[in-house]
């Protein structure tokens, strides 16, 4: 394990295996761990690349700093390009989920040039009503007092969070605010999507909503993506799903 600079902040990641280089970017209050390690993604991608997984800055073991606009999906994109710079890696592939899907876009159409190919899964356009869950989500994170929230939204994202021992409370409310009106990946990735040439490859749960009303309009807008939908899963159970390791596993074998 070690430690990057990335714009004044420590990044956090871990290395296992050899070979060919992949770099895992994590969801939205999870870390390395919770996301890559515990779910046997690390197990099932060793045996064909050097795996490096990072915590995102405001996450898990890396610096969690408390000004909420240095939490946009372009501004964190950053951690992923300083981590791979740290390692003196000219290259990679990127698996993302949710939140590191979304960095994966910004990567894609800032700088396609650093990466091979990409699997980039849970994504797609937030509705009106989903980006504006970030408010009821910060405020269940700042509730002293869990028991006493009645919002659904608001008490789920509680106890997702509180199930990580390297959460912090403020620093993921301040991220929720801005990075979920920032969830239109098209807008995210711009015309420069069009003009790469980086095999693609986009998972989503098939009960994954709103995202998979408009994942097929971010597969048609990069050349050659391929779009996979895994049956009877959603955000949370998608990122586990065996299927979307064994689908993962096969593009990268070809």
């Amino acid at each position: 394990m070690g430690t990057a600079r990335s714009d004044g902040l420590e990044i956090h990641y871990r290395e296992f295996g050899a070979g060919r280089p992949i770099v895992l970017v994590h969801g939205w209050g999870s870390d390395l761990e919770h996301n890559w390690v515990s779910t046997g993604w690390v197990d099932a991608l060793q045996p064909l690349r050097r795996v490096i997984a990072l915590d995102v800055r405001g996450h898990g073991r890396s610096s969690k700093p408390r000004e909420q606009a240095r939490y946009g999906y372009r501004a964190m994109s950053r951690d992923v390009l300083s981590v791979m710079d740290h390692l003196g890696l000219e290259r990679a592939d990127l698996l993302g989920y949710s939140m590191g899907a979304f960095m994966g876009v910004c990567l894609l159409a800032d700088c396609p040039e650093r990466f091979t190919s990409m699997i980039l899964g849970g994504i797609g356009d937030e509705t009106p009503a989903s980006a504006e869950a970030c408010v009821a989500i910060a405020r269940g994170l700042r509730a002293e007092d869990p028991a006493s929230l009645a919002d659904p939204i608001a008490r789920a994202a509680r106890a997702f969070v509180d199930a990580n021992p390297t959460r912090d409370l403020e620093a993921l409310a301040l991220s929720a605010l801005e990075m979920w009106p920032q969830g239109h990946p098209l807008e995210l990735g711009g015309p420069a999507l069009a003009d790469g040439d980086v095999p693609v490859l986009i998972v989503n749960g098939s009960e994954d909503h709103p995202y998979v009303r408009s994942d097929e309009r971010l597969v048609a807008a990069i050349p050659g993506a391929r779009l996979v939908r895994i049956p009877s899963t959603d955000h949370l159970s998608t990122v586990a799903a065996p299927r979307f390791r064994d689908e993962a596993v096969a593009f990268l074998r070809h």
